[in-house]
């Protein structure tokens, strides 16, 4: 089943996409937002499938989904929190700034709160004041929960994944170093991230196995292809324990977010990973293309995003058919 959230009002309206993202049909009647659904998911989650299953044989009035209509699925949300489970990501631009890496990153993961208040739409320009902030993309996998108890273990978190969708969390990554120095996280580093037009339930995508989404994340920068790292290998904590992590000392409430942090994986070698044009898989951020210049070539030579780039997100499945819609945003000066 895939859902959406058409632009109006702040929190949108609901609506149920067909598979293939050609259509859809509003499902206000079962229930007017998504946060609405997820706050009654077993109740609502057989009628919003049967609408689905009428949607797919033609048995329901349908219009044409365009993406640009599409507010990100939860235009705002009662929690958004954005982990690390790639860690050779959290290695790389650990160094670019120069940072030596705990070893307990591997065991024991990162997350931190991001804003929830309001989220860009998959196709909302990126607003940028300032160059000298150094803005960047960050191409992930999220998901959205039910309501979480507190204490769950990562094998009962997975049966809290309502949704599936991608992200665009976008960084300030010139912000963030003078922001950690104050031992206190990320607040300005972090403006408003995107999500994807649509968002999935598990049993829908073909790679979802065990907490993990698997395929080749889809980047590109100004029409060329700067990553398509696969979301299930190198992913060092799954959901089920990033959602377990999160709900340690706190239970989560219906439609928070949970992000995967930059999709990144290693080279065949086990370094860094290289470029698509030399073969390899490239980056889901601008960081991490940085990081490996100044390793190679002893500094950057990758500009951050400036206003008039244009950053796409997309995933597809076997027959090339696209998954969640792609995000695709141009920067603006704010």
């Amino acid at each position: 089943m895939k859902l959406a959230s058409l632009k109006g009002g702040r929190d949108g309206r609901l609506v149920v996409v067909s598979n293939d993202l050609a259509w859809f049909t509003d499902a206000s009647h079962v229930a007017p937002t998504l946060q609405y659904a997820l706050d009654h998911w077993w109740r609502l989650e057989p009628d919003l499938r049967g609408i689905a299953e009428s949607l797919e044989h033609g048995a329901v009035p349908k219009e044409r989904f365009h993406e640009h209509s599409a507010a990100s699925p939860l235009p705002r949300a009662y929690q958004w929190a954005d982990g690390s489970a790639y860690v050779n990501h959290v290695e790389l631009v650990r160094k670019a700034r120069g940072a030596e890496m705990p070893e307990s990153f591997w065991t024991d993961p990162l997350m931190y709160q991001g804003g929830s208040d309001g989220f860009l739409g998959p196709r909302d320009p990126i607003p940028l004041a300032d160059e000298a902030w150094g803005c960047d993309l960050e191409a992930e996998v999220a998901v959205i929960t039910g309501d979480v108890p507190q204490g769950v273990s990562r094998e009962e978190a997975l049966s809290h994944i309502r949704l599936v969708m991608l992200c665009n969390d976008v960084s300030l990554r010139n912000l963030i170093p003078g922001e950690l120095a104050k031992g206190f996280g990320f607040f300005q580093a972090k403006p408003a991230s995107a999500f994807s037009p649509v968002a999935v339930t598990p049993d829908s995508l073909p790679g979802w196995a065990d907490g993990k989404l698997s395929g080749r994340l889809e980047v590109e920068l100004n029409g060329q292809p700067l990553g398509e790292a696969d979301a299930g290998v190198d992913m060092t904590f799954d959901f089920g324990t990033l959602i377990a992590h999160a709900a340690r000392t706190r239970s989560l409430a219906a439609g928070t977010i949970i992000g995967s942090g930059t999709v990144s994986n290693r080279g065949p070698d086990g370094g860094p990973g290289k470029p698509i044009a030399q073969g390899g898989v490239g980056y889901s951020c601008l960081a991490e293309l940085r990081t490996v210049e100044t390793l190679l070539e002893g500094a950057p030579k990758t500009p951050f995003l400036k206003p008039g780039d244009v950053v796409r997100i997309e995933m597809r499945d076997a027959r090339r058919h696209t998954l969640f819609g792609a995000i695709e945003q141009e920067v603006r000066p704010a």
